[in-house]
């Protein structure tokens, strides 16, 4: 029997935690069972108590003042503890069934994403592929005012197509935060981002041109020269692959939340594994605080 489950991850800052908030919320009030595990480390409070918390298991803190250890080399040993006492998930998430969705809160530091091996071992293990048969998907949040900075919103996207290609399991990008930007970009323009019309950076640099009439200029020595080559080729590579859309997501509306999950339901295959309700029949919550 299979298990269902959603990685939520991103840069920090990016509003993971607000949007496991959101899902566990919107798992109440549809009367959905949820399990709620937080595998950050250095997470300090939480509107929603975690049903697991890997800081019963260990805390950044503490290895940072035992080991001497930096937070970025702490959360690295934290994850390789994890990976040596995987028994704490499994006697944890075992015993769940298939009608609860299982919401993995993630940490902030971009490269356990990108380029170290421990996150594919961990998703190995929770996946269809691993004892614990978990249909997983991963959810790549990235903080929507980066479209106000085009070359910081492609670096961004470049990040969320490392994270596919790196876990190979199925992936949806989010843009979070985005009541903080519909006043400063159009509507035409914020479909474009969705989509990551590489064209964009093109026409920002056309508009930089333009504006820098002193070739001596800041503005004008940021754009160009290998600078611009940068931007270009992350673009080029980014249009290559073709593999990067985003969907849009304000936490505190009942509506975005609920579309956002629908498209995780579809990833994971949460709805085709259900059994058939009767109308009358009675849900009961299963959330646990």
């Amino acid at each position: 029997m299979s298990k269902f489950g959603v990685l939520v991850m991103g840069p920090a800052g990016a509003g993971k935690t607000t949007f496991c908030n959101a899902l566990i919320q919107h798992c109440q009030t549809t009367r959905r069972s949820c399990f709620y595990v937080n595998l950050d480390p250095a997470a300090e409070s939480f509107q929603y108590d975690p049903d697991l918390d890997i800081r019963e298991l260990i805390t950044l803190e503490d290895v940072m003042e035992e080991l001497g250890l930096g937070p970025n080399g702490g959360l690295i040993y934290c994850f390789e503890f994890l990976l040596q006492n995987l028994d704490f998930l499994t006697e944890a998430l075992d015993p769940l069934s298939e009608e609860y969705l299982i919401i993995f809160d993630m940490p902030g530091q971009i490269e356990l994403y990108t380029h170290v091996p421990l996150l594919p071992s961990l998703v190995q293990f929770l996946s269809r592929a691993g004892p614990l048969n978990i249909n997983l998907c991963a959810a790549y949040l990235l903080e929507s005012t980066f479209v106000v900075d085009k070359a910081k919103f492609f670096a961004g996207t470049l990040s969320a197509m490392s994270a596919m290609l790196m876990l190979e399991m199925p992936h949806v990008n989010i843009l979070t935060k985005m009541d903080q930007v519909r006043e400063m970009v159009s509507r035409r323009e914020l479909k474009r981002f969705t989509r990551v019309d590489v064209q964009l950076l093109q026409d920002n640099q056309e508009a930089e041109d333009a504006a820098s009439s002193d070739p001596m200029s800041k503005e004008s020595l940021m754009s160009g020269g290998s600078f611009e080559r940068l931007n270009r080729a992350v673009a080029q590579l980014i249009d290559d692959f073709s593999m990067v859309s985003f969907l849009q997501l304000e936490a505190q509306d009942e509506d975005s939340v609920a579309a956002v999950l629908s498209h995780i339901d579809d990833a994971i295959q949460y709805h085709e594994a259900q059994e058939p309700r009767e109308p009358n029949d009675a849900q009961e919550v299963d959330y646990e605080d």
